[in-house]
């Protein structure tokens, strides 16, 4: 979606506060958005909220200054944009759109657009499934225009059936898709599965206590958003973060210990192009869990935790790793750090092996920044400077790509 232009149309519907999480996804993803809000759509969601997600002025009405004569131009709108999507597409709007009447700048803009224009129906299952609304949706079919199907659910009526709006991130969805296809080249890991593991986890010492780490999971959610862009499909298995993912090709699981994470891993390894663990999985579990909370006793100043290995998740997967799988880890060192980061590599059966360190200030735990080297099983060596987790992760990724590419080539 990057560079992309969205013109979004939104009309009087009780679905029209999604329009504001489809702006914010589009923005998030490198698009340029702007929207026209119906008179209608204005009494359900207000044109400042969608103002300040676009970035750009909303547009209401045909005249921009009543006061100057200012009008904003249908025309250059319908030119302007890629795709024109109409979101909540309401019954009244389809019929209108369907027949040409033309009494609004919304539909005005519909029938001046040029580029392809999307519905994306919301109305009651009654209204949704009347033989009139079917012959108008057939008709603008017809016309060329791409329907986005309704789903199936409870109604603002109270009533459950088919007539609730596609949820923004399958809106998305369909976008990607449709930029996918009509690109002439597809996408670098288009029809790739991506496992990627990220953020901390906590081994369980009571029911209210556990050991973890400081990771954030920052670095591995820029990382699952970066495969995504790149047409990938993500299987995210996070560790507890507060953090919340965007693209709609990235499927989470959430975690708790390390066991846990392997075992989520290990059931999607197999099927799986490339693997990237960036999780800061513990090394050492409690080796019995207490049942209730501990409690301090009189007398005792010390309290002794037996701690057990965890299972070396990269270890055991590299060991399982298939021919052209990537396998890629991460490590932290604070000691001899190239020298323990190619011994991992080799032990792990890693194709490559992303260095972090502690000792330049502004990479590491809880920033959002990072600088990291990545060394591969050929012995290159490739040192990034400071720089954003979102531009460290296009950096990793296009080497990964780099990296298949090669192996593909073998």
């Amino acid at each position: 979606m990057h560079k992309k232009k969205v013109l979004i149309g939104v009309t009087g519907s009780i679905a029209a506060y999604k329009a504001a999480m489809l702006v914010r996804l589009l923005v998030k993803q490198g698009a340029e958005v702007k929207v026209i809000l119906s008179e209608a759509a204005a009494t359900f969601i207000p044109a400042l909220t969608l103002a300040t997600l676009s970035k750009n002025p909303v547009l209401t009405d045909f005249q921009a200054n009543k006061e100057t004569g200012e009008w904003n131009n249908h025309v250059e709108f319908g030119l302007w944009a890629d795709v024109f999507i109409i979101a909540p597409a309401t019954a009244n709007t389809i019929a209108k759109c369907a027949t040409g009447l033309c009494d609004n700048l919304l539909t005005a803009v519909y029938l001046s657009a040029r580029c392809t224009v999307m519905f994306a129906p919301a109305m009651d299952l009654d209204m949704y499934q009347h033989p009139s609304t079917l012959k108008n949706i057939a008709c603008l079919q017809n016309y060329g225009n791409l329907i986005i199907p309704a789903t199936h659910g409870e109604l603002a009526s109270g009533l459950v059936g088919k007539g609730r709006m596609a949820e923004p991130e399958d809106i998305m969805a369909y976008l990607q898709d449709f930029f996918v296809e009509k690109n002439t080249a597809p996408l670098p890991l288009q029809g790739k599965t991506i496992l990627l593991t990220a953020g901390p986890t906590q081994e369980a010492i009571d029911p209210v206590r556990f050991i973890s780490n400081h990771s954030t999971g920052k670095m591995g959610y820029a990382l699952a958003e970066a495969f995504a862009t790149q047409g990938a499909k993500v299987t995210l298995v996070s560790g507890p973060t507060n953090l919340a993912t965007q693209h709609p090709y990235i499927q989470r699981i959430d975690v708790q210990s390390a066991q846990e994470m392997y075992e989520a891993s290990q059931a999607c390894f197999m099927q799986s192009d490339i693997i990237v663990l960036a999780a800061a999985v513990a090394d050492y579990t409690p080796k019995v869990v207490a049942k209730t909370k501990i409690k301090k006793k009189e007398g005792e100043n010390d309290l002794t935790l037996e701690l057990v290995k965890t299972i070396d998740i990269a270890k055991t997967l590299g060991e399982q790793k298939k021919k052209g799988q990537l396998l890629v880890g991460f490590a932290l060192e604070t000691d001899n750090e190239l020298q323990n980061a190619k011994g991992k590599l080799e032990r792990k059966h890693l194709d490559l092996i992303v260095l972090n360190s502690l000792r330049t200030e502004g990479a590491g735990f809880g920033h959002d920044t990072n600088a990291v080297t990545l060394l591969n099983k050929e012995g290159e060596i490739k040192e990034i400077a400071l720089q954003s987790k979102q531009a460290i992760a296009e950096i990793i990724v296009a080497e990964i790509i780099k990296l298949q590419e090669d192996t593909n080539q073998k």
